[in-house]
């Protein structure tokens, strides 16, 4: 028996498999981060293609948290109608839906948000576009504030589950990294004080959704940059989240600012090269007692179906494959093993600046060369 097609439960949430749709930005959201019909059908094909759980794209806290445009928002209560129509497109295609919750911190600009940009420290850094300012302690407050409110209004637009995006240099991971976070007061110096912020912005989302709704966090196992995150900090942050009730942990690595060890590494084309960050999510699997989802250059099933069953992490988190193999999970769970396509060029996110809209050039070329539209 296949381990990958376990039925599984997070919290009281149920799903078919062990397959999460890690979360991508779409770039396919109104400019004030509402959510269109084009996005809903986009989540209801990929229901249909088989994965137990859908992360959305990062939908962002309040304004100035803004990163890229067409990025989904989650900062405003008119938004319901069309929150709710998405997450019903993704129930009617018999799929489950989780909202990611995300504040961009100094991983934004001006241009984009019209004011600057706020971090836990003001300083110059490859990972910064621009200079930030320095979050007050009533600012970081308010921030906290945010995030449950966010939490509440998913859960009240009929989604399923929440992330918090605590890795990939974003607001909270800044926090979390003595190379973002140069604070002398509560918030900064020990790993103790990088975590404040991240165990009162779980506290807050916990208390805006209630004990039964499944709360996760991304968390990155290691920054890959001088200075940055280590493993050990963590595990600090995974035991404490852990002990706090934290529903499940999705483990990645990387910033922006990694280079070739970024988030989201291209030439996935040997089976060396995959599960870059199973390492990682192993060690902090081993130190907790909720779940753990592995993401990272994921391509073959029998490399992921070892990893389950070995105990090395309980979910296989996935994103390019899915935009080129929607489908990729019903494949595999029919009996058809090969390796996932995704050629892991990066190519499915150039069109989300340009054309409003992610997908795979590659799939696009081929249908262009057999006389067919995208």
């Amino acid at each position: 028996m296949r381990k990958l097609f376990d039925e599984m439960r997070i919290n009281r949430l149920v799903l078919n498999n062990r397959f999460v749709r890690s979360a991508t930005w779409e770039g396919m959201c109104e400019e004030d981060g509402r959510p269109t019909a084009r996005l809903a059908a986009y989540y209801a094909n990929l229901a249909r293609g088989g994965a137990g759980l859908i992360i959305t794209g990062y939908a962002f806290i309040s304004p100035d948290g803004k990163q890229l445009p067409g990025q989904m928002g989650i900062h405003d209560d008119s938004f319901a109608p069309p929150m709710r129509d998405l997450t019903a497109a993704v129930h009617g295609a018999g799929g489950k839906i989780c909202l990611q919750m995300v504040h961009a911190g100094g991983q934004t600009s001006a241009k984009v948000i019209g004011t600057r940009p706020v971090a836990p420290s003001t300083l110059q850094t490859p990972q910064f576009p621009e200079e930030p300012a320095e979050l007050s302690l009533q600012e970081i407050g308010k921030m906290v504030r945010l995030f449950g409110d966010a939490a509440a209004r998913a859960k009240e637009c009929d989604f399923d589950a929440v992330q918090l995006h605590a890795a990939h240099g974003y607001l909270i991971n800044q926090f979390l990294s003595p190379l973002t976070n140069r604070r002398n007061d509560a918030y900064g110096g020990s790993i103790e004080n990088r975590c404040r912020f991240l165990l009162e912005c779980y506290a807050s989302v916990r208390k805006g959704v209630g004990n039964e709704f499944p709360v996760l966090v991304k968390l990155n196992g290691d920054d890959n940059l001088p200075g940055g995150l280590t493993l050990e900090d963590a595990l600090f942050a995974a035991r404490a989240l852990d002990q706090e009730g934290i529903d499940a942990i999705e483990v990645s690595g990387g910033t922006p600012a990694s280079g070739d060890l970024a988030p989201v590494r291209q030439g996935i084309s040997t089976r060396e090269q995959e599960a870059y960050n199973l390492p990682m999510a192993y060690r902090i699997k081993e130190a907790v007692s909720c779940p753990v989802m592995v993401v990272g250059g994921l391509r073959s099933f029998e490399i992921i179906e070892g990893i389950v069953r070995r105990g090395e992490a309980d979910y296989i988190s996935m994103s390019r494959p899915f935009i080129r193999e929607p489908e990729l999970v019903r494949r595999w769970e029919k009996g058809d093993e090969a390796r996932a396509t995704c050629i892991s060029c990066n190519g499915c996110f150039k069109p989300g600046l340009k054309e409003g809209q992610i997908y795979c050039v590659v799939n696009k070329i081929e249908r262009e060369n057999k006389g067919m539209s995208l």
